[in-house]
C-alpha cells in the first residue's frame, strides 16, 4: 500500500519573532513562555497534517532549513556574503537534538491520545551540498565536515517508543543538480567526498531499519543512484524520473524505490495555470505576471479564497495512477506534494491540500 506523506513546511501563523526565540529556549528552557508557545505550535501543527490524512507526516517545518542546522553547528558564523568555517567544526552540546522532533516525542503520548493510534513521524534534515553552497569558502573535503555534522544530527534526532516513532528519515538537496560546480564534476575527489557524505547520513537511519529518502528538484546528475543506504528518491512534478524507461531499470538495478509526488506546490504556477486556463486568447508574459500580483492582492485582502487555484484531488490520483503504471506499484512507497507549502497564502489552504493528498492516495490505493 502507497502511503501519503509530506515534504514539511506550512505558513506560520501567529508571531513569528516569539515562535523563532521559543526555538532556541526550548531545549534549555521548556516551561519559558516563549518555548511553550513554540511547543504548543509544533503540537497542533503535527496534529493538523494526521488529521488532514497524511500518514507519515513530517515535522511542521516553520523556520528557514539552512539556519537552522547551521545554527546547531559550532565553528561556523554569518559573515557578509554567506558562511565561513571559523574551527572545527562541531554539535553544539545544548542544541545537538533538532526542537521541533524532540517537542513531537516529548507529547507523543498526548498526540496518540488524540488520534487513538501510534503515529509515525517523517524527520527531514538538509543535505551537505545544499549547506556547503552558503559557504564563502569551499574545499572538496567540505561535504565531508558538513556531512559528519547531519550524520550526528541525524543520529540524535531518531526514536521508537510505545506512542510514535520516526519511521522515514529524508535529506533534502534542493540544490543539486542545479549549479555548473566543478567541486563535483565528475572523477572529482569532491564529487566521492560528497556521495560518501550521503551514504554516511543515510547510513545512520538505515541501520536502524529507517527508511531513508533524498529531496532533490532536479535528477539529472544521477550521484544519488550510487549511494546504497538510499531508500527513496522524490522530485518534483515534472522531472523526467517519473517519466523515463531508464528510471524503471535503475529502481529494479539499485533496488531503489520513489516517492510519487502528485501535486504542484509553487503557487505562482497554481495561479498562472488559472489564468492561462481562462484566458480565450494567447496573452502575453507582463500580462500574465500583471495578473499574477493582482490575484496576490486580492488574496491576501481576503477577497479571493486561495483554495480556487489547488489542483483537484482527481488530478493528483490520476498522476499517482500513471506513475504507479509505469514503475509498478510495488516501486512506489509514497505519495504526497512535489514540495514544501511554506509559501502557501494561508494556512488552511496548505492543510486542504494536505487532505486531497490524502485523500487521492487512498482512493488510488483500493
Amino acid at each position: 500500500m502507497i502511503k501519503s506523506c509530506d515534504v514539511g513546511s506550512l505558513p506560520l501563523i501567529g508571531d513569528v519573532e516569539r515562535f523563532l526565540e521559543g526555538a532556541t529556549r526550548f531545549e534549555s528552557s521548556p516551561t519559558e513562555k516563549t518555548a511553550k508557545y513554540f511547543e504548543r505550535m509544533i503540537v497542533e501543527g503535527f496534529f493538523d497534517k494526521l488529521r488532514a490524512g497524511i500518514d507519515v507526516p513530517n515535522y511542521p517545518q516553520f523556520r528557514d532549513m539552512s539556519r537552522m542546522f547551521l545554527g546547531m553547528i559550532d565553528g561556523v558564523e554569518k559573515a557578509k556574503d554567506g558562511y565561513m568555517e571559523t574551527g572545527i567544526l562541531s554539535l553544539r552540546a545544548e542544541e545537538s537534538c533538532i526542537p521541533e522532533v524532540s517537542v513531537i516525542k516529548e507529547n507523543s503520548q498526548q498526540i496518540y491520545e488524540r488520534i487513538s493510534e501510534p503515529f509515525q513521524v517523517k524527520v527531514c534534515v538538509t543535505g551537505p551540498y545544499t549547506l556547503s553552497s552558503l559557504f564563502v569558502y569551499r574545499d572538496r573535503e567540505i561535504f565531508s565536515r558538513v556531512g559528519e555534522m547531519i550524520s550526528q544530527i541525524v543520529e540524535n534526532n531518531l526514536f521508537n517508543g510505545k506512542y510514535g516513532s520516526v519511521s522515514l528519515v529524508a535529506m533534502d538537496e534542493p540544490i543539486f543538480g542545479l549549479l555548473d560546480d566543478p567541486l563535483i564534476d565528475r572523477g572529482s575527489e569532491g564529487r566521492e567526498h560528497l556521495r560518501k557524505a550521503w551514504e554516511s547520513i543515510f547510513h545512520t537511519a538505515h541501520s536502524k531499519g529507517i527508511q531513508t529518502c533524498i529531496h532533490l528538484h532536479n535528477t539529472a546528475d544521477e550521484l544519488f543512484w550510487e549511494v546504497e543506504p538510499l531508500s527513496i528518491i522524490e522530485s518534483h512534478v515534472d522531472d523526467p524520473i517519473y517519466q523515463t524507461g531508464k528510471t524503471k531499470e535503475l529502481l529494479e538495478s539499485t533496488d531503489k524505490f520513489l516517492k510519487a509526488s502528485v501535486c504542484i506546490t509553487d503557487f505562482d504556477s497554481l495561479i498562472r495555470e488559472s489564468i492561462t486556463v481562462a484566458s480565450q486568447q494567447k496573452i502575453s508574459e507582463l500580462t500574465i505576471n500583471e495578473k499574477i500580483a493582482e490575484t496576490w492582492r486580492r488574496v491576501k485582502s481576503g477577497n479571493l479564497d486561495p483554495k480556487v487555484f489547488l489542483e483537484s484531488d482527481r488530478l493528483m490520483k490520476k498522476r499517482l495512477i500513471k506513475i504507479a503504471n509505469k514503475f509498478g506499484v510495488d516501486r512506489i512507497l509514497y505519495a504526497g506534494p512535489e514540495c514544501g507549502l511554506g509559501g502557501f497564502p494561508t494556512y488552511e489552504c496548505a492543510l486542504e491540500y494536505l487532505r486531497r493528498v490524502s485523500d487521492a492516495v487512498k482512493t488510488a490505493n483500493r
